[in-house]
């Protein structure tokens, strides 16, 4: 059996358009929900297109309530509660789809189209990326249009019309967020609060180190971090940025001990010349910072510390963009006084463990007095024997160095480092593994470095008497290019590239969209998501604002004079001088004509009532001044005054005769 559908709250069209930008708002959110919400939600826009065409009826109230249990037992066993972020929106998601199934009045539509722009405003706290940003405000003006529909429900207004009108308005209320964005007293803490998946796993650094991990890493081109010099740009060779340090070894991996965690930050000697830099780095589960190898510790972030082997750490994971500004010495004397407890870390190795290492340290000992001498040895090998640098090192087994230096002779950075620093601990100078990134590809449009996980890197660090720790790169002597060009000109030759780090052909042309495309969501990053209360406070002092009392002042004042001339805008725009508007000139014409046959427009009388009064009384006139009424309605409320309309209007009125 069919029902007809009600017309009094919504037409037929502006229901199936709502149906149309509800599905628009949710679509961005399925993938980030169980696969059965998503079908849930798809199945039940698609029941309520079906209702609205073929004009069935709605679902009884037993049937209702019966989905909104289940859906509320699903999600809870999905999630584990249904409270938080990502139920919420589930809930959200699944009370708009069922309101629509129980749609029987005005308030309904109107609750429906509000719930839409709260839906919107949550896509944020999934996904923040510039892309986002361009999306929603298409949601936005689909929305506003569709609020402007669903106000006329007796006739569905013509849909590029109110497309037009909505887009309007989003555009005006632009500058007066924008205003509020920039002025409005920031708080410390991410722009959207903590991501959904904060407690997720991420493509970077890890907080320990094995065969086969960085060269794994590299075959992801996600961006890391970016890095902006204020002044002097240092050489490749010296940008190495350091990130997690890796002092205790089990036979397999290397790893943190907790020692190298304490907050307790090494003398240093910084010497000339410094580089002033900033990073935005991306979220990546971790505790630490990236910095160019070695900071200075007065310039560090707020709420950040220098542990004990001078690792920039946060004080929790970093699971939201971070901005901030550095020093850094790449000239400098680290440690010159080794604490005794820090040496005996440093020269800890497991036992039975790849013995065959052991035995050509103990030679190189022998043969070498100096440790100087012993490391320019080490590095003799891996330059002089047949060592491979390879993107496909084969596996190894327990004794994992043994294998890499006397059989396969194949490996990546970690290979290199993990090895060197094992052969130094075996000869008695304490060595460590620092790891992080080197290098970075310069976006020339942006004048910054984008660093990516395919310049995930690995070293070494030895102490040497007067000295201190030094860093000893064992990778530059097998893969010199690997250091001052880059991975991608060291490997160019090889075949074992990913595609995103090939180069000729028609790949300048993905590097140059990729590039612009990095310039992009750098500035979006830098002024959008990472403006916080010192990116605040900088720019204020830029235009001669010192302080937050006069911030305020400022934003009240701005804002006071942006609404106000809003305000006068939408007051020409509804009160219209009569002399000079078309429709009103063309109308009051329309007017004298039907006056003189002794029809009078009465004082509260609209243009349709006194149309259809028109028809009633006066039946050979009637289809022509409706003609009228509803040209001039378009004419005056729906921003429709062509000049085809016009003409349209006055042909008409010069038809009628009385």
């Amino acid at each position: 059996m069919k029902a007809a559908i009600p017309s009094d709250y919504l037409n037929q069209t502006s229901l199936l358009r709502l149906i149309a930008v509800l599905a628009l708002v949710l679509v961005v959110h399925l993938p980030s929900l169980p696969a059965w919400e998503s079908a849930l939600v798809a199945a039940g826009l698609g029941w309520r297109l079906l209702i609205a065409l073929r004009q069935w009826k709605l679902p009884p109230p037993w049937l209702r309530t019966c989905l909104a249990v289940l859906s509320f037992a699903g999600i809870y066993a999905s999630y584990g509660r249904i409270h938080g972020q990502l139920p919420g929106i589930a809930l959200l998601m699944i009370m708009s789809v069922l309101k629509l199934l129980e749609m029987r009045s005005r308030r309904d539509v109107m609750v429906t189209v509000f719930l839409m722009y709260f839906i919107l405003l949550t896509h944020f706290l999934n996904s923040q990326e510039i892309w986002t940003a361009g999306y929603l405000l298409l949601c936005a003006s689909a929305i506003t249009a569709l609020l402007i529909d669903v106000n006329h429900p007796a006739e569905a207004l013509p849909l590029r019309n109110i497309l037009v009108s909505g887009s309007r308005m989003v555009a005006i209320s632009l500058p007066i967020t924008l205003l509020f964005f920039l002025l409005f007293p920031r708080i410390p803490g991410p722009l959207w609060g903590i991501p959904s998946d904060a407690g997720a796993a991420l493509s970077g650094m890890s907080n320990e180190m094995a065969p086969g991990d960085i060269s794994s890493l590299i075959m992801s081109n996600r961006q890391a971090f970016s890095v902006r010099f204020f002044d002097r740009e240092p050489p490749p060779r010296e940008r190495y940025w350091r990130g997690p340090v890796f002092d205790s070894f089990d036979g397999r991996a290397w790893k943190a001990s907790s020692l190298s965690l304490r907050i307790q930050t090494p003398e240093a000697e910084l010497l000339p010349p410094a580089v002033r830099y900033e990073i935005i780095v991306e979220p990546h589960r971790g505790p630490w910072l990236f910095a160019l190898d070695v900071p200075d510790p007065t310039t560090r972030p707020d709420k950040s510390f220098i542990a004990s082997e001078y690792q920039l750490m946060k004080g929790r994971d970093v699971i939201t963009r971070e901005l901030y500004v550095l020093t850094s010495h790449p000239n400098h004397v680290l440690q010159k006084e080794l604490p005794e407890s820090v040496r005996r870390v440093n020269l800890s190795l497991p036992r039975g463990f790849n013995p065959r290492t052991v035995a050509l340290a103990q030679q190189l000992q022998a043969e070498h007095a100096a440790p100087e001498a012993v490391i320019r040895a080490a590095l003799r090998m891996f330059r002089q024997q047949p060592f491979v640098y390879t993107l496909q090192p084969p596996p190894l087994g327990r004794n994992s160095v043994d294998d890499f230096l006397f059989e396969t002779r194949r490996g990546f950075c970690e290979h290199y480092s993990s090895a060197f620093t094992f052969l130094m601990r075996a000869a008695g100078i304490p060595a460590r593994v620092v790891t992080g990134y080197q290098g970075g590809e310069r976006n020339e449009l942006g004048d910054f470095f984008r660093v990516s996980d395919a310049d995930a890197h690995a070293w070494s660090e030895v102490w040497l008497e007067s000295k201190g720790w030094v860093r000893v790169d064992p990778t530059a002597a097998v893969a010199p290019n690997r250091i001052e060009l880059g991975l991608s000109e060291a490997m160019q030759a090889s075949g074992e590239l990913p595609g995103f780090l090939q180069r000729g052909g028609w790949n300048w042309i993905r590097d140059n969209l990729t590039a612009q495309w990095d310039w992009m969501n750098t500035q979006w990053n830098r002024w959008v998501l990472a403006y916080g209360p010192e990116v605040q406070m900088d720019l204020m002092r830029r235009i001669g604002i010192q302080d937050w009392r006069s911030m305020v002042i400022v934003l009240t004042v701005t804002a006071s004079l942006i609404l106000g001339i809003i305000g006068l805008l939408l007051l020409r725009q509804f009160t219209p001088a009569r002399n000079q508007e078309v429709a009103v000139r063309l109308w009051a014409q329309l007017q004298r004509r039907l006056l003189r046959a002794g029809i009078a427009q009465r004082p509260a009388e609209g243009a349709g009532s006194f149309a259809e009064r028109v028809a009633l009384e006066t039946p050979e006139l009637g289809s022509a001044v409706r003609r009228a009424a509803g040209i001039y309605q378009q004419l005056r409320y729906l921003e429709g005054a062509t000049p085809a309309l016009q003409k349209e209007l006055a042909q008409v009125i010069k038809a009628i005769r009385t």
